[in-house]
């Protein structure tokens, strides 16, 4: 069977490609099957619903599309959404009044804004133009430290401020080991803002690991830890992931379910949005190639049940460096013609933001 979009153009006459993309685009505007009868009166050519009949059968055969029950419609298949895009779709741009949009969304009255709140506004924006979940990762922070402070929460949490040399303050929480004093959380900070200050997370974690015996002797046996385990965390696992995840618009999800299947299929796509590591690492491969990458549901196996798209472009800094990368989550019937313009745009807008910082 021909899997490549080549082979199977090669494969469909003038008439099966046309009833191929009205199928299709009838599922993404209303997400219902379309049938051979009402089919049949959207055609250009007057041709009867046993002919459109048969070339859905031939369409089914090459894997393109399917019925979801007897006697139904035709939807369809993954990867006949995939070939659809790949071969059908035009790679336009975003229009005037969508670039506006995007623009007034992101600048607000703060055009200078700090990193963090313009990649939380941008994938609030995207949430909210795409009726979807917006998501953006950013690349670890490679600035250096100026002044760091630990705050007790729980038993086995703590507050880290960062103030880093730019002048920005960021908040994260962090796992501690459980008998931790406040006492102990100021020794560790003294000692990191002593022997680390002016140096980025990555730069502090290795001379803390160079010295790992001197910093035992210096600190007690949980300061010590704490030091290690909160560099660790900060500086991004072992896989070099990124840290920062910010995803906005489950709520749109929920909205327009029309029957259990929908219900049941969102409930685990929400469930995969809290697959943080897989997400970031999904995420990630956009940094693999440039301008915008779909993946659509099985083609990667965090969406292998929900059965979603991930439409996702990278961002970059000053030095034209992939920093990270935005994206869209959402149903497989994502408008696909809209959105990958506006995410490549955003994407775009948020890089040349970054580099006027």
């Amino acid at each position: 069977m021909p899997n490549r979009p080549q082979d199977l153009i090669d494969n469909l006459d003038d008439r099966s490609r046309d009833i191929f993309k009205r199928i299709v685009e009838s599922y993404l505007e209303a997400g219902e099957p379309l049938g051979s009868r009402n089919l049949s009166k959207l055609l250009p050519n007057s041709l009867s619903p046993a002919s459109v009949r048969n070339v859905m059968s031939d369409l089914e055969q090459l894997g393109l599309i399917y019925s979801p029950h007897i006697s139904a419609g035709r939807l369809p298949t993954e990867q006949g959404l995939r070939f659809f895009v790949d071969a059908f779709m035009e790679n336009g741009t975003a229009s005037e009044n969508e670039r506006r949009l995007i623009e007034k969304q992101l600048q607000g009255d703060i055009p200078d804004q700090a990193t963090d709140a313009l990649l939380t506004g941008a994938s609030t924006m995207l949430s909210h133009i795409s009726k979807g979940a917006g998501l953006v990762v950013a690349a670890k922070r490679e600035e250096a430290m100026k002044h760091i402070e630990f705050v007790r929460l729980e038993e086995t949490k703590a507050l880290a401020v960062i103030v880093w040399d730019s002048g920005e303050v960021e908040n994260r929480v962090l796992e501690i080991p459980r008998g931790v004093m406040a006492s102990q959380l100021a020794e560790a900070a003294n000692f990191l803002n002593h022997h680390v200050r002016g140096q980025t997370l990555k730069q502090a974690k290795q001379q803390i690991d160079l010295r790992r015996d001197d910093t035992r002797k210096e600190l007690d046996t949980l300061s010590a830890d704490l030091v290690e385990r909160g560099l660790a965390i900060w500086a991004g696992d072992n896989k070099g992931a990124p840290s920062q995840l910010i995803v906005r618009g489950r709520s749109n999800l929920l909205e327009n379910l029309e029957d259990a299947a929908d219900v049941e299929r969102v409930k685990l796509l929400l469930d995969d949005l809290e697959r943080k590591e897989e997400i970031i690492h999904l995420l990630e491969m956009a940094e693999t190639g440039s301008g915008v990458r779909i993946f659509i549901g099985s083609e990667n196996r965090l969406f292998s049940l929900s059965g979603s798209s991930l439409v996702v472009a990278p961002y970059r800094d000053s030095n034209h460096k992939v920093i990270g990368a935005l994206g869209v989550i959402g149903p497989t019937r994502l408008n696909y013609a809209r959105i990958v313009p506006m995410v490549d745009y955003t994407a775009q807008l948020i890089s040349k933001m970054i580099e006027r910082q």
